[in-house]
């Protein structure tokens, strides 16, 4: 299977710290995605991509029968202790968004929060989205623009990259560009798309390096393969980025996402 390697290499990146802290702040997020995918008792809804639960657990108090999704086991733990812990019946499973095994049509619903964005054979995962989805099923998902300021974060780290990705593989904003999501899903899907904005709120940029380079596991694992100067260069540019969006005594951070509603023709 083309970037095999590569997936291996995110599945224990994405894994490496505790995401469900960087995962609370994008709970607007979450909240509108089981919104507007208008769970209902008993339907099937797939969670694509769906890292340490959140978008799941939203959808199983709504009273849907709720699989969750991701490739990186790790998260796929944590998901599995947060629904025990909640006292929610959510079936999690380490998978691949490019090979998915469910049988065609299984799902009623699919959603993906920021997730199915980062698949490196994008026509891959937009197929497989189609074939599991049933016909007059409703798709739901969020990601980030290529404009929008994670965009712009996503570049600034992309400098401090030991090696740029391989050939071929899709650059995961691109999934926020409106031409390129009715390229993607336009045959099979009739679509809505708006873009929307999630404000981040910290007290400070010293506070949000902290936890990303803790929690966010594209950040942790470059600090942790970065010589010392070269990681003192990486929470400069980190910090110096986050206080583009001071507002008085706290960072106000607006991060653009396209959010994307499909019905499966």
């Amino acid at each position: 299977m083309p970037f095999e390697e590569l997936k291996q290499r995110q599945s224990k990146m994405w894994g490496s710290g505790p995401f469900e802290l960087v995962a609370d702040k994008i709970a607007d997020v979450h909240d509108l995605l089981a919104e507007r995918i208008e769970p209902r008792e008993g339907e099937r809804i797939l969670d694509l991509a769906c890292g340490t639960g959140a978008v799941a657990e939203r959808l199983a108090r709504a009273g849907a029968e709720v699989t969750g999704v991701d490739f990186a086991a790790e998260l796929i733990e944590t998901a599995k202790r947060r629904a025990d812990e909640l006292g929610l019946d959510v079936e999690y499973k380490v998978g691949d968004a490019e090979e998915l095994r469910f049988d065609d049509g299984s799902f009623d619903a699919v959603t993906s929060c920021f997730g199915i964005m980062f698949a490196p054979d994008q026509s891959a995962a937009a197929g497989e989205l189609a074939r599991v989805t049933r016909p007059g099923g409703r798709i739901a998902l969020a990601c980030w623009t290529p404009e929008g300021s994670i965009g712009d974060m996503f570049r600034m780290t992309a400098q401090f990259q030991p090696a740029p990705p391989p050939p071929g593989a899709g650059v995961p904003v691109e999934w926020g560009r409106e031409e390129v999501v009715r390229g993607l899903l336009g045959d099979d899907f009739d679509l809505q798309l708006e873009k929307v904005d999630s404000v981040m709120v910290e007290e400070s940029s010293e506070e949000t390096w902290e936890l990303f380079s803790r929690a966010f596991g594209p950040v942790k694992m470059l600090v942790q393969n970065l010589e010392p100067d070269r990681v003192e260069e990486l929470h400069q540019a980190f910090v110096d980025f986050h206080e583009r969006y001071r507002d008085g005594d706290e960072i106000r951070m607006p991060r653009e996402y396209l959010l994307t509603l499909g019905t499966r023709r």
